[in-house]
């Protein structure tokens, strides 16, 4: 399975930033030495372009980004403040998810070691958000005659709610969103598909309402392909996450997730989303538990993708 990872992701911050950056080269340490991929299955994604970025973003939102003239409030809402590299770092985390969608359209499923980033709107970052990776990628996708339709499952415990707006007039394109009711964002948008749990949800609700959301989203559209944000944030000792997931509640999420998409022949583009918890291994341990089980679960994928393909109900590759 291909991992797309860069050196960018992981951006300089002040001391004490609370955002928990290192989990990025954690992450690809833990990967690397787990035993389950070679060298050759890490690959450097290309910044997204400014063409891709515009079909989701407002060009003066991209313009004040390139050249660092946000004002201080926009910058505030971000949550990270402005250099050239915070610049690279989003195009390249953006550029990650676009190549996972590439490759999992052939090859059944790809991950992104950063991404899901949807608090960032058409015109304005959010979140610690500067480009929506997801809307991003979907919109391209459509846009180069790879896919009609795209789901994209939304398992971070904050609302995605830059994509439901950003993407709010595309019928093709599913939103589902599972998340804390009372969490950030604290004015939520309007996903096509809203799960809001209350504090303190754990395994066995959590999982019912997964279960039924993606039963909704299978119901209403064959997806030819899924980007899935498989946040570590709903993990019971996360610092901003309000629910009650343990670590086998949130590898049975994969599970259901990716077990949904071999049914379907939909291949599926991940992304690491949120994950802030006490302990920053335990975030790095979620994470890679996602990318373990979305390589046990690849040839399958791949085998469901190209019997789908084979019946012609998907379009072809490119």
């Amino acid at each position: 399975m291909k991992l797309f990872y860069a050196d960018h992701f992981v951006l300089p911050l002040p001391e004490g930033h609370r955002f928990p950056m290192e989990k990025y080269s954690r992450l690809r340490e833990r990967l690397t030495h787990c035993g389950q991929f070679s060298r050759e299955d890490f690959a450097a994604p290309a910044a997204a372009s400014d063409a891709e970025i515009l079909r989701a973003h407002d060009a003066g939102y991209l313009r004040r980004i390139a050249r660092g003239t946000l004002d201080p409030a926009e910058q505030r809402r971000i949550g990270f403040p402005w250099s050239e590299q915070m610049v690279e770092r989003s195009r390249r985390s953006a550029g990650a998810t676009l190549a996972a969608c590439r490759h999992a359209l052939v090859e059944g499923c790809a991950a992104n070691l950063a991404g899901g980033t949807h608090h960032a709107h058409r015109d304005f970052g959010s979140g610690f958000c500067v480009f929506n990776d997801a809307a991003i990628a979907a919109l391209a996708m459509r846009a180069e005659g790879r896919v009609r339709t795209v789901a994209i499952i939304d398992c971070d415990v904050h609302q995605g709610d830059g994509t439901a707006t950003i993407l709010a007039d595309e019928p093709d394109v599913f939103t589902l969103s599972l998340h804390g009711e009372k969490n950030f964002p604290f004015r939520k948008a309007v996903s096509r598909l809203d799960i809001e749990l209350p504090d303190g949800t754990g395994d066995a609700a959590y999982l019912a309402a997964l279960r039924s959301g993606l039963e909704q989203v299978f119901a209403a559209m064959l997806p030819d392909l899924a980007i899935y944000l498989a946040g570590a944030d709903p993990y019971r000792d996360d610092r901003l996450g309000r629910l009650g997931l343990s670590f086998d509640g949130l590898a049975a999420r994969d599970e259901m997730v990716l077990q949904n998409c071999v049914d379907h022949g939909t291949p599926v583009a991940i992304a690491m989303a949120g994950g802030y918890a006490r302990e920053i291994d335990d975030t790095v341990a979620i994470h890679a538990t996602t990318i373990t089980t979305a390589a046990r679960f690849a040839p399958a994928l791949r085998a469901a993708v190209l019997e789908r393909a084979a019946r012609g109900s998907a379009p072809p590759a490119r």
